[in-house]
């Protein structure tokens, strides 16, 4: 089956569709889901809880634009819901860093450490970056998706990457050299 069919599948509630489109696409997700959760066990649930949605809402699915994206926005902003509206992510001080450049080595830091390192930032600061850095929203589109100032996305953002340079300076040994943008 093509995907329009297995769509078509979902649309009917057909099981054998669901458990087709899962299996196409819950690696891709669950990397999605990484990047927004603190921990692994946190990432399975946003996993399953944005399959049942995507599955609920799977009739809005209109077949213009990418299956993929509409399916990953809904990923992404079930595992912001939780996020939204809750008064701890707001700075009260918004005076923004200077930007802070992240120089990396390829071969002195590995993708797990980073993961690693991104998943420990507080979770404001691991929202604003993963939704700036590694999805490339824009903070007009982050304070509007976390219900908060945009001063305060970028704020956050600056923040993460301090930490981040920090943890990779001690972890290195060294002061890091490429942007990590």
């Amino acid at each position: 089956m093509n995907l329009d069919e297995l769509i078509a599948g979902c649309k009917e509630n057909d099981l054998k569709s669901q458990a087709a489109v899962y299996q196409l696409f819950s690696a891709k997700f669950f990397g999605v889901c990484m990047k927004y959760s603190s921990s692994y066990a946190e990432a399975q649930d946003n996993l399953q809880d944005g399959f049942l949605i995507i599955f609920e809402k799977i009739k809005q699915y209109s077949g213009k634009g990418s299956f993929e994206g509409w399916a990953k926005r809904i990923m992404i902003n079930n595992a912001l819901q939780k996020f939204r509206g809750q008064r701890y992510l707001e700075v009260v001080n918004e005076n923004i860093p200077d930007e802070t450049e992240i120089d990396l080595d390829d071969d002195s830091v590995s993708l797990d450490f980073l993961m690693k390192i991104i998943q420990e930032l507080p979770e404001r600061y691991r929202l604003c970056f993963s939704l700036y850095v590694l999805d490339g929203y824009s903070h007009n589109e982050i304070s509007e998706m976390l219900n908060i100032a945009t001063g305060t996305t970028k704020s956050n953002l600056a923040r993460a990457r301090m930490i981040l340079k920090e943890k990779i300076d001690l972890h290195t040994g060294k002061k890091s050299a490429i942007a990590l943008q």
